[in-house]
């Protein structure tokens, strides 16, 4: 393409951007309740698309959409994103549940706690939530890790094992030590060579346990000095 194709091509993207701020404002600025109908049923007909892209484009803008709308209803929505075959979607809604809790966190709170009452599982939402929640500075994220702790699923179990051990709350030590001797086994990633190996539960949960242990005692060990 020519400079001149190029610099036209730039100018339509500028359009493009402008028409989709145009457009969300309509959307946010409209009655919430109307328009979560409209965007639960486009969430639901997105998740059904056999094209990949085209499904990763609609969750990935509705997930935009649905983090300027306040209330339980949009929060489920994104976790529905979140729990979509899309990984892009997933990313976006992620992003989005993550931003609300630092501003709105008892309703993101509240609505991981219908989630895990509502989601089956095998959920892909269910062992994302727990790494979103680990950044967010609030107590009650320790209360949320303990109810995935203790969950059916054993990927979400794994994942809130993870940011356990990043937390290193000691108030958690007695839930992962009830899972000590679980023998249900997950695929874990390994940071160094980014490949899958299959751990039980229990393995990870002495791990966490450890390295919680570990860093009580750097702690002591600073304010001795």
């Amino acid at each position: 393409m020519t400079g001149t194709d190029l610099k036209a091509t730039l100018t339509n993207l500028f359009d493009a951007e402008r028409k989709i701020r145009e457009l969300n404002d309509v959307l946010t600025q409209s009655a919430p309740g109307a328009v979560l109908e409209v965007v639960n049923s486009a969430i639901a007909d997105a998740r059904q698309l056999q094209d990949e892209d085209e499904s990763a484009l609609r969750l990935v803008r509705l997930a935009d959409v649905l983090s300027y709308i306040e209330g339980p209803q949009a929060i489920d929505a994104l976790i529905d994103i979140l729990a979509s075959d899309s990984p892009e979607g997933r990313v976006a809604a992620g992003e989005a549940i993550e931003s609300i809790a630092f501003e709105r966190f008892k309703e993101v709170a509240q609505g991981v706690e219908r989630a895990l009452k509502r989601l089956p599982e095998g959920s892909p939402a269910l062992p994302e939530i727990p790494y979103i929640l680990s950044d967010v500075p609030e107590p009650g994220v320790i209360k949320l890790i303990e109810m995935f702790l203790k969950h059916k699923d054993a990927d979400a179990v794994a994942a809130a094992i993870e940011v356990a051990a990043d937390i290193s709350d000691p108030a958690l030590t007695k839930h992962l030590a009830a899972l000590v001797n679980d023998k249900r086994r997950v695929d874990m990633a390994d940071e160094e060579s980014d490949e899958a190996s299959e751990v039980s539960i229990g393995e990870l949960a002495q791990e966490a346990l450890d390295i919680i242990g570990d860093n009580a005692g750097d702690e002591d060990d600073e304010e001795g000095r």
